[in-house]
């Protein structure tokens, strides 16, 4: 019989996707649309392998229950797994693997995009002269050459931002519990301490994974040390900001501009049409009333390359896993 795989909190374009790669592997696929929760858990019986994302709800209750239903392997198809009970995961003998890198260029380059959008109010420019207003005031920028941009998080995300930056001319901070030194050294960045690295950038943007030490890692007191003006960019998790302090920060004028592609209670809103019904997330509305912010759907990484490597990937994890292979991209 073939592997069954049911995939939750699907998309056209997972459904297309997934189907296009699977036929290298002959998976039988089930595709759900629904996040996974205890609500819909029953739907993982006779899966031996559930492929879940980043908003579905992997407590220890719904592991539970999937090991219950006879599921063996937990496939991520997502580089973050902080909505996984990894020690529940064990405990009912799930094991957990992930695709930890599936295009770096897409979201460097959704980081880059959500600044120079920022800097040079293009979304604001559209609307205006759409309407007819070809008035340039309001929507005067700065050269990015020459600015210090402070990088919190090294990995291979970062340094394929890091590399456009420095296209730019930028002067380029940074801040890791690893600093890759070698790597400093041979592209002329300086890693600081957070405290130095918010006192110096003109703008900071964040290529961090979520955890419990980085949760809500801006707050109140994080925005007081940055410079006045900052810009402030997050493509990676959205409770690394507390959005209640980034609103007072856009409130006082202490941040300038502010580029999220993630917000830390994205999973009802995130990913679906909303148009038809009211935001009752009043945080969330009142973040999108700034025009001096730009939210996207948790999109940086939405590239046809990135899509080809997400599934191709998270196919051949559960390939491996199925003929008792070593599991590289195991979550442990």
């Amino acid at each position: 019989m073939k592997t069954r795989i049911a995939f939750f909190d699907t998309n056209p374009y997972d459904k297309q996707s997934f189907t296009a790669q699977n036929e290298s592997f002959s998976f039988d696929l089930k595709f759900f649309k629904g996040q996974l929760s205890m609500n819909n858990v029953m739907l993982t019986k006779e899966a031996q392998v559930v492929c879940a994302f980043v908003n579905d709800e992997l407590t220890a209750e719904v592991l539970e229950q999937m090991a219950l239903n006879g599921v063996q392997l937990l496939a991520m198809r997502c580089a973050g797994y902080n909505n996984v009970d990894i020690k529940a995961a064990k405990k009912y003998g799930i094991t957990v693997v992930r695709v930890p890198a599936y295009s770096p260029y897409a979201v460097a380059e959704h980081t880059v995009a959500l600044i120079m959008g920022l800097n040079r109010h293009i979304p604001r420019a559209n609307w205006r002269t759409r309407d007819g207003n070809f008035s340039l005031n309001g929507l005067m920028g700065f050269d990015m050459h020459g600015k210090t941009i402070g990088v919190i998080g090294t990995g291979k995300i970062a340094k394929v931002a890091i590399h456009i930056f420095l296209g730019f001319g930028m002067r380029v901070l940074a801040y890791d519990l690893y600093p890759d030194e070698q790597f400093a050294a041979a592209f002329g960045i300086q890693y600081l301490s957070l405290d130095e690295l918010y006192a110096a950038s003109d703008i900071i943007t964040l290529h961090c994974p979520l955890t419990e030490k980085t949760h809500y890692m801006i707050d109140k007191a994080a925005i007081g040390k940055m410079k006045e003006g900052v810009m402030l960019i997050n493509t990676s998790r959205g409770q690394l900001i507390n959005t209640n302090d980034l609103i007072d920060g856009l409130k006082n004028k202490k941040i300038s501009a502010a580029g999220l592609d993630v917000y830390e209670e994205e999973a009802g809103y995130f990913f679906h049409d909303q148009s038809d019904r009211i935001i009752d997330d009043d945080t969330l509305a009142r973040l999108l009333s700034f025009n001096n912010v730009i939210v996207t759907s948790h999109q940086a990484f939405f590239t046809k390359e990135a899509m080809e490597n997400i599934s191709q990937t998270t196919l051949m994890n559960v390939s491996d896993f199925i003929a008792g292979k070593e599991l590289v991209n195991e979550v442990k």
